[in-house]
């Protein structure tokens, strides 16, 4: 009897505790959802946009790369030496071979971090070189040599316009005077393109930024400032998703019996049938945003990790224009210091065999993408003539080294050390797990984010097991991936970006994120129209 009596007083317990959470509940809900209304709008609307602008509505450019070409030994009249003792060059940092307006040139990189240019017939420097060979590039990259320029400068920092996403540090920014307002940014040093932003482009830029990233409290406050208010808002959110999951899903039965009594129709309706199934949604949305904003704390310094030491002329005494190499392939050339010796760093065409020998109808792959040409990379010692094998491998092992602290630092290299970031583990008697040249965006890990191709991938034996991508043609830290870097990449990949419906192809992937943002936005909308009639 007395059993009996305590299964009811339970009951009984158990439908008022009930009765008290769904009351607290759908206040909790109503007041979440009043404060993120708006965030929840500019999110949504912002988001909206992406796709569209980001694949269905892409503007087009001509060239998005500037193909390699060899370069005729005969042009190299002057060797890099003649030509820095006619200028009374002492020192430089680099030198490469580039070619525009039908002539060769050296690109001297000097100690300030100018470029100058020489023209290799006759050693005379060319008046306002770097300038000119930007907007040679620009014109090249769009296929326009009508249109006038309007303004050229020199961007050093990232911003509102030129995010870091782009990587390039620092670029030419060509504004041309056309319809569109075409900006181009090009990269002189290495001769590629950073990006381009016709005015339509520049608008949504600017939407995205300002809605999405709220770059607005940026300018009013700082950046921790913003991603705090970020991850509190995205936080309610979550809370709100979970709250209405809760309430329309797992208690569903306990809410019901007063729905029967009172039925809910129209917007109310409606409200709850689309909401439980958009809050799923809002919550992978909501997460993985939050997630990825905690990642933004510190300032972005890897276009500042670079190793650039000081060379003299005598430490090159051979002539760049008579080494024992295949000049029948030549494409370019720098130098590097490695080991208390300095090297040229000649870039040869790939040799071409009968196996693997180019298909007639170009470079095409049967995909319809356009393959890069493979380029070969040989080391011979500036003062032997000699050719050093397999350096390539050992100079990217001597720059992870470098960028993590294990080597001298001097006063010459631009790399500086973020006192936000985490200290890098010394790679000093650590085991290097994996060694590989990567030429292509193959895989997620290394994206077309990363910009820079062809790297050295460089995987050691640490608890994170830190994964560094180097550029050696430039001498520069193209990427450090983390366990913890991948984890969240896949959780913004997958979450934010749908990643999952890759199998469905990109149009219908995007289609999908266009659905869910717009839902979210329709289930929000009502539920605050709803808060207003009551």
């Amino acid at each position: 009897m007395s059993k009996e009596i305590n299964k009811k007083s339970s009951k009984k317990k158990d439908s008022k505790f009930i009765r008290k959470v769904k009351q607290h509940m759908y206040k909790w809900h109503r007041v979440i959802g009043l404060i993120t209304i708006v965030p929840l709008l500019f999110w949504t609307l912002s988001g909206l946009m992406h796709p569209f602008m980001a694949h269905f509505f892409k503007p087009e450019i001509a060239h998005d790369k500037l193909e390699q070409q060899v370069i005729d030994k005969n042009q190299l009249h002057f060797s890099i030496q003649e030509v820095l003792r006619r200028n009374s060059i002492n020192d430089f940092k680099n030198f490469r071979i580039v070619s525009f307006n039908n002539t060769t040139f050296y690109q001297v990189k000097m100690i300030p971090g100018d470029l100058l240019y020489f023209d290799t017939s006759n050693a005379k420097k060319l008046e306002n070189g770097d300038q000119k060979y930007a907007e040679w590039l620009s014109r090249y990259f769009l296929d326009d040599q009508k249109s006038p320029v309007q303004k050229s400068e020199v961007v050093t920092e990232f911003t509102s316009q030129y995010k870091y996403v782009n990587r390039y540090l620092p670029v030419y920014k060509i504004t041309f005077d056309r319809s569109d307002a075409m900006e181009v940014y090009v990269e002189t040093s290495s001769g590629k393109l950073a990006t381009y932003n016709p005015s339509s482009r520049q608008a949504f830029i600017w939407f995205f930024d300002t809605f999405h990233n709220w770059s607005f409290i940026d300018a009013i406050t700082n950046n921790s400032i913003r991603i705090i208010t970020m991850i509190f808002l995205l936080s309610i959110i979550g809370f709100s998703a979970l709250s209405g999951i809760v309430i329309y899903g797992l208690l569903w039965k306990q809410f019901k019996k007063t729905d029967s009594l009172q039925p809910k129709k129209g917007l109310r309706k409606y409200h709850r049938q689309i909401g439980i199934w958009v809050s799923l949604f809002t919550l992978t949305f909501a997460f993985s945003g939050a997630y990825h904003a905690t990642t933004k704390w510190a300032p972005y310094t890897l276009s500042q990790m670079v190793y650039e030491p000081t060379f003299s002329t005598k430490e090159i005494p051979f002539p760049n224009n008579n080494l024992d190499l295949d000049w029948n392939r030549f494409q370019n050339i720098g130098i590097i210091s490695l080991n208390d010796s300095t090297y040229y760093r000649c870039q040869l065409a790939e040799k071409e065999t009968k196996k693997f020998k180019k298909p007639k109808g170009g470079a095409n792959s049967k995909w319809g993408k356009k393959e890069d040409p493979k380029s070969e990379v040989i080391y011979i010692n500036a003062v032997t003539n000699q050719i050093a094998p397999n350096l390539d491998f050992d100079y990217a092992e001597f720059l992870a080294y470098y960028f993590t602290g294990g080597a001298p630092r001097e006063a010459c290299c631009e790399m500086i050390e973020s006192t936000d970031d985490e200290p890098q583990p010394s790679l000093e008697n650590t085991k290097l797990l994996e060694s590989k040249i990567v030429t292509d965006f193959e895989s997620r890990e290394y994206g077309f984010v990363n910009k820079r191709l062809p790297v050295i991938k460089l995987t050691y034996d640490t608890p994170e097991k830190t994964t560094y991508y180097i550029e050696t043609a430039t001498s520069r830290l193209a990427a450090v991936i983390k366990n913890s870097d991948k984890v969240e990449g896949y959780s913004f990949a997958i979450l934010h970006k749908f990643l999952f419906m890759d199998w469905a192809g990109k149009n219908i992937r995007d289609l999908t994120m266009v659905v869910a943002a717009l839902t979210i936005l329709i289930v929000s909308v009502l539920g605050f129209i709803l808060f207003l009639k009551k």
